[in-house]
């Protein structure tokens, strides 16, 4: 199977995905500085959820790219991130407005906990359509960005009933963890 098509799908859908995100920021009613206060918390809760966006896009454009195949399973395991990432933007409606509340915080927690868990089964299907001795198996190794972001994603989601504060505070340090482009598979990328 050709990858093209998976790409410009998942592309368009991830485009899609922060275009929605976009339209639920509302303007402050005041024409005053200080009447961005009431909306902070909701522009914060987007530029996190954008820049994780970003980071998938660009994670998944680079594994594709070094990948030469794509097979059944793929195409599924590709849908199974996409579901997840579309939830982003509901949770951070939700988390936006209620920043300090535990249930929007654990449910975003776990919107990005799926789409950790979602995108290492893609790789894992990509990985075995191409081989334990492709490009893309070694670029990704024993992935341990990939391994150690699941796991802090479930310490803040179980933080949130101590203080979402350092709920929120982790996912912050995860998205500075993937903010540069991996490294790995950049450097097995064909010219």
């Amino acid at each position: 199977m050709h990858k093209g098509r998976l790409e410009a799908f998942s592309d368009a859908v991830i485009a899609i995905i922060m275009t929605i995100m976009v339209l639920d920021l509302h303007a402050p009613h005041g024409n005053k500085v200080s009447d961005l206060q009431a909306v902070l918390p909701t522009l914060l809760a987007y530029l996190l959820s954008f820049v994780f966006l970003g980071i998938y896009w660009n994670n998944h454009h680079h594994m594709l790219q070094v990948a030469k195949h794509v097979s059944g399973p793929v195409l599924w395991a590709n849908m199974h991130l996409l579901f997840w990432l579309s939830l982003i933007p509901f949770a951070t409606g939700w988390m936006g407005g209620q920043c300090t509340s535990q249930w929007p915080v654990a449910l975003y927690g776990a919107i990005l906990l799926m789409c950790g868990v979602a995108y290492t089964i893609l790789a894992k299907c990509l990985i075995a359509v191409n081989g334990k001795d492709s490009a893309l198996a070694k670029a990704l190794g024993a992935d341990f960005k990939g391994k150690i972001s699941v796991v802090i994603y479930a310490v803040a989601i179980g933080l949130t009933w101590i203080n979402p504060a350092f709920s929120c505070a982790l996912f912050v340090l995860v998205a500075c963890l993937w903010f540069v482009p991996d490294r790995r598979i950049e450097t097995h990328i064909e010219p």
